[in-house]
């Protein structure tokens, strides 16, 4: 019997899944790169060792580097062995998952290459039953992206989407982030990738909406009576968005130094979450209900940003000491200019003028070599409005909090004002904890896991569609506009700590202050 013949996968006999996923070709553009290697490859295999993927299901990898397809499979092996978040590999599951590994050696731009591609994936498809289904995963450069999706169309490689409704399988894309470096070249990416595939067909990934966390907001906010009727500005005085890193470049100057805090963090992982935790309840979970109500937050920024040079904050790291060891200034750092202007730390106030959030300030940071690494979404509700404690001896009344800890220490914790016990009015504020690992144990999938799997189920929810990519790119363009406009300085803050002065400025002068995480 061959594969083709096969419809279940006997590892995962009496398990079940929600989705259901056709025998396919995944194609991994970039495949000797860190990121097949340390995501991509290792995600793959949990899902064939978690979940049902069919046993036809068949990874085609290409790069300009010589290897043979056994080469590649032990590439491929020796990158789950060390980056898998399960262990030891199963060697069942190994054996039938390397079955379908295969590899294919070219340049990005050369036709024969993809030619040779598109007779590999018809021989796959003949020998192993893959019914025409497949997807690319651009795990290469950004300069890339349009060439590639040239020669797929060209080749013949990539089916145009009447082949899926005429039964011959479908074709889908999987772009990595940064879409695009502002909006004019992200408009003309994606001009160049409609040449070749319909924006169904186009999955733009941002690896955060794939983090269990992220997911969690929605049900959170939704499915649970008791906050969504106070998720308003009635109840609501203010929300911090923070998204801390404590390393520095690590190598990645060459990327950075084009790109900043602003577009490699800002511009997608925090327009996320912003969208998501101001976004209207969708009708339902399907893609396009909740896509639409996340651009309409976008929407409701002003479209010209009134003072924008002085709400916002642009920062550097100076040189200085972490844990004991001296770390460079950003301007020191390998491969970074000596007068570079690009920002490691920025800081924004936004408003979102709807009927929801009008008069209520959304206060996003980003940043290197700060504090710790942590990612928190922080509700700072109203104070209640009345002087019931003034004269009681109670102390001053804190301001109740929400925090979502999107990592590490992944969980939500409500901030309350309690009564000490004893004879006298004394309050402190005291927390009520949830905790992810706590409460179901396990170590949970990686956010790739989710977002390959849905990519196959053609589930787009979770991706971004070309109207918020563009919407956000306005956003940024128009902050780094009013940066070269007003001539703002770039400022300093020492690593180690929370980011700048002026960034603290920024947030006090409306009478508030950054949490310190």
């Amino acid at each position: 019997m061959s594969l083709r013949d096969l419809t279940i996968n006997p590892l995962r006999i009496g398990m079940r899944s929600a989705k259901h996923i056709e025998p396919c070709i995944m194609v991994i553009f970039g495949a000797t790169g860190d990121l097949t290697s340390r995501k991509l490859l290792p995600a793959l295999y949990n899902l064939a060792l978690e979940h049902p993927l069919p046993p036809q299901f068949t990874v085609v990898g290409m790069a300009r580097r010589p290897l043979s397809h056994d080469d590649f499979r032990k590439m491929a092996f020796d990158a789950i062995t060390t980056n898998s978040r399960t262990q030891p590999i199963s060697p069942s599951v190994w054996d039938t998952f390397s079955k379908g590994i295969f590899y294919n050696q070219g340049e990005f731009h050369d036709r024969a290459a993809f030619e040779r591609l598109g007779q590999l994936l018809d021989q796959i498809d003949h020998d192993r039953g893959t019914l025409g289904n497949r997807i690319f995963y651009l795990a290469t450069q950004p300069e890339f992206y349009s060439d590639i999706a040239a020669m797929l169309s060209e080749s013949g490689a990539a089916r145009p989407p009447e082949t899926e409704a005429e039964g011959k399988g479908w074709s889908r894309i999987v772009i990595e982030k940064p879409f695009g470096h502002d909006l004019a070249t992200a408009q003309q990416l994606n001009a160049d990738l409609s040449r070749a595939f319909h924006e169904d067909q186009i999955y733009r990934m941002d690896h955060y909406l794939g983090k269990e966390t992220v997911q969690n907001i929605l049900v959170f906010r939704f499915g649970n009576g008791i906050f969504e009727p106070i998720w308003n500005r009635r109840y609501i005085e203010h929300v911090q968005i923070t998204v801390a890193e404590s390393l520095g470049l690590e190598g990645r100057a060459e990327y950075y130094e084009s790109a900043g805090a602003i577009r490699d963090i800002l511009q997608n992982h925090m327009m996320q979450l912003l969208t998501l935790t101001a976004m209207e309840p969708p009708v339902n979970f399907g893609a396009a209900a909740v896509r639409d109500e996340k651009l309409k937050v976008l929407g409701a920024l002003p479209p010209v940003l009134r003072e924008i040079a002085n709400d916002s904050v642009r920062a550097q790291y100076s040189s200085g000491y972490v844990g004991g060891v001296k770390v460079p200034a950003y301007r020191e750092e390998e491969g970074v200019k000596p007068d570079s202007l690009t920002e490691s730390y920025v800081a924004v106030k936004l408003n979102i003028e709807n009927w929801r959030w009008a008069g209520v300030p959304f206060y996003l940071r980003t940043g290197k070599r700060l504090a710790k690494r942590v990612t928190e979404i922080a509700i700072k509700f109203r104070r209640p409005p009345y002087l019931l404690f003034q004269g009681t001896g109670a102390g001053e009344l804190a301001t109740d909090v929400l925090s979502m800890r999107i990592q590490p220490d992944e969980g939500i914790t409500l901030r309350f004002n309690a009564k000490v016990p004893g004879g006298e009015m004394h309050l402190r504020a005291v927390n009520m904890d949830f905790f992810y690992g706590n409460t179901f144990g396990g170590t949970p999938p990686e956010a790739y896991e989710r977002l390959l799997l849905d990519a196959m189920a053609g589930d787009a929810t979770l991706f971004t569609r070309i109207d918020e990519t563009l919407a956000a790119w306005r956003l940024v363009d128009t902050i780094v506009q009013a940066w070269r406009d007003s001539r703002s300085p770039v400022a300093l803050y020492a690593p180690g700590t929370w980011g700048p002065e002026a960034a603290d400025q920024l947030i006090e002068r409306d009478g508030h202050t950054w949490r310190r995480l």
